[in-house]
């Protein structure tokens, strides 16, 4: 007891100087989900200064079972996450808003093995999970202390595609709602689709839309989408094809019409199976930035503001091994990376005219990092 009591009052106070830090301006907290199971594994803190793109090293905060893709509530007193295999469930948090500690409240069964991503309806009333390995998803009630209650909606998806190694059955890699808060997109990796589902906001409840789908190009890998601030365009970045694909988003059938593909990768680089992972658009609407694992690049897009079209204007290296997801800070003047299999995180400065990425600063060490997020003190 008093050995615990020692190693509690130590992490209290480096979380305390941590939090403290030195003088930055504008300052955020920054949370990093460490991927793995033990000791000191789960959630660090680190200090931001949206002036200077300068970050802290994080110190240790929160221990958590493989804690994989989290997202934030927008009023920045809740942090969801999903927690892949071993654990296969999604996770409720408490924030405190002026400290950024988190406080467990409730942890429930995903539905499925290896959940891979979580989102929050528009209302902040539904928690949706997607299961990698499961290759289904769900949505949870989430209670009025923000811990998550009864599912409301699972789906299990069926089929393959070509690929022997990563498309032998479903495989969905992401849920999110699209800007008006009827409609459910997944990008299912196993079988080359995009399903569109309609939401009830009442209930939970999720069913197929008609159209129920739009197919990608066999093998192609779906796995994150992106809504353009308008609306009227979505981003689908696809894992094994190493591409991006432009879809039409008409928001009153859900449905999704395929323009141009274009690739991720700069001229010659080979496409690997665990290829593409993040896609993200600017506040401004005018660039998109997207990960590579295998060739540890970001690549830079300018989109077209009349047709959505992608050009490319950059591929930058990330300093690291195996990128995974990214993040923009609040201000949309900075880029967050983490590199997963080196161990670091990167921040690059963002050209608001152009959209060309400049790095910051050195690599500062996070161990085996799958996400990141910002947070207002205060917020």
């Amino acid at each position: 007891m008093q050995r615990l009591t020692r190693t509690t009052r130590c992490l209290s106070i480096l979380l305390a100087a941590a939090l403290a830090g030195p003088a930055l301006a504008a300052d955020l907290f920054v949370y990093f989900g460490s991927h793995g199971k033990g000791p000191n594994i789960g959630f660090s803190l680190a200090h931001f200064d949206t002036e200077t793109g300068r970050l802290t090293n994080p110190v240790f905060l929160q221990e958590a079972v493989a804690p994989a893709y989290f997202i934030i509530r927008p009023d920045g007193t809740r942090l969801y996450t999903c927690n892949s295999e071993p654990g296969s469930s999604v996770s409720a948090y408490a924030i405190d808003p002026a400290t950024a500690k988190l406080t467990f409240l409730n942890q429930k069964p995903s539905g499925g093995g290896d959940p891979s991503y979580v989102s929050l309806d528009a209302t902040g009333r539904y928690l949706m999970v997607a299961n990698y390995l499961g290759g289904s998803v769900a949505v949870f009630a989430l209670q009025l202390d923000g811990s998550i209650g009864e599912r409301t909606a699972f789906v299990q998806h069926t089929g393959a595609s070509v690929n022997p190694s990563n498309q032998t059955h479903a495989h969905a890699h992401s849920i999110r709602v699209d800007p008006t808060n009827r409609f459910v997109l997944v990008a299912d990796l196993g079988v080359d689709k995009v399903f569109v589902y309609r939401l009830d906001p009442t209930s939970g409840a999720l069913q197929p839309n008609d159209p129920p789908f739009a197919t990608v190009a066999p093998g192609a890998g779906p796995r994150h989408t992106a809504f353009h601030p308008n609306g009227r365009y979505v981003y689908l970045i696809n894992q094994m094809g190493g591409s991006i694909v432009r879809f039409g988003w008409d928001s009153n059938r859900g449905a999704l019409t395929q323009f141009e593909t274009i690739s991720t990768l700069p001229e010659g680089a080979q496409v690997t199976s665990t290829g593409a992972a993040e896609i993200l658009i600017h506040p401004s609407g005018n660039f998109l930035y997207a990960t590579n694992r295998g060739d540890d690049s970001v690549a830079a897009f300018s989109i077209q503001p009349e047709t959505g079209r992608l050009t490319p204007i950059q591929h930058i290296s990330t300093q690291g091994k195996t990128p995974r997801n990214c993040e923009f800070d609040p201000t949309g003047r900075w880029l967050l990376v983490t590199n997963q299999d080196s161990n670091n995180a990167v921040v690059f400065g963002i050209d608001q005219k152009t959209g060309w990425l400049t790095q910051v600063g050195q690599p500062v060490p996070v161990p085996s990092p799958f996400c990141e997020r910002f947070l207002s003190p205060g917020k």
